[in-house]
């Protein structure tokens, strides 16, 4: 399964660089499924692999001046707070055995699982809905309140499963402040750079981690990343967003089939 599991690493960053979002979503069933890694662990594990990632995928995106700095900011900063209040005390606070359901166990494992593969299906009916990117282009941009409340709920997202949250971020960068798609995807991937990267640095000394093997899987999705960044100057990302959002909706169903009966 190693080779499998090097293999998809690199879908993690072709995903980031031609989309902006969805390499994380990749990023944990990969570790679980392929690699067989612990699902709390996991969550820790993409947290750096994304960070690492989206923060060099960022730098294109800069020079090219793709990057709205001050909505990076606003959107950034309550994501933050929302990471480190998750992985601090929310993720902590959840038992290992949360309850049963006759001979059923719901553990902890199975509850990120499933709430995993929820926001996986979610993800993927944005990524396959068409023309998202051209909706409300006439109508006046929501206001800084709101996109501090998304930014909130996305870092909550990423504390909890370890995802970037690049498919929230996007459609709340799209179509609640009329960003480009192309500025939309740069500050996507500074913002999942600083939260992934962030919520790391919050939980990593409370793990055993296998640097070896993170640094491995990490610059195997860089690799990644660089090959995706090219392509997008060929083909655009909208195009290929709802064949990957179908590829997001089958491995959700996957994981909610596979963590509820086949257990």
């Amino acid at each position: 399964m190693d080779i499998t599991g090097y293999a998809a690493s690199i879908l993690i960053g072709i995903s980031l660089g031609l989309i902006g979002g969805g390499g994380s979503i990749l990023t944990v069933p990969v570790l679980v499924y392929l690699f067989a890694v612990d699902a709390v662990l996991a969550t820790t594990y993409s947290l750096f692999i994304v960070g690492s990632a989206s923060l060099v995928g960022s730098f294109s995106y800069f020079k090219k001046g793709l990057i709205d700095v001050k909505t990076a900011f606003i959107f950034g900063i309550p994501s933050i707070v929302a990471v480190f209040l998750t992985r601090t005390y929310l993720l902590t606070a959840i038992p290992e055995h949360v309850f049963e359901i006759g001979s059923f166990t719901v553990s902890k494992r199975i509850l990120l699982m499933i709430f995993f593969a929820v926001l996986m299906v979610l993800a993927a009916y944005g990524m396959i809905k068409k023309g998202d990117e051209e909706k409300t282009t006439d109508q006046k941009s929501a206001s800084e309140f709101w996109v501090v409340l998304q930014g909130f709920a996305v870092g909550m997202v990423t504390g909890l499963i370890g995802a970037g949250g690049g498919f929230l971020i996007i459609p709340a960068l799209v179509n609640l402040l009329k960003l480009p798609i192309k500025t939309a995807i740069g500050t996507s991937l500074i913002i999942i750079a600083v939260n992934s990267l962030t919520g790391f640095t919050f939980s990593f000394e409370q793990t055993q981690i296998e640097w070896s093997f993170l640094l491995t899987v990490t610059l195997i999705a860089i690799v990644g990343i660089f090959i995706g960044t090219y392509v997008s100057t060929k083909i655009e990302g909208k195009k290929l967003r709802p064949a990957f959002g179908y590829f997001v909706l089958a491995m959700g169903i996957y994981i909610i089939v596979k963590e509820t009966l086949f257990k």
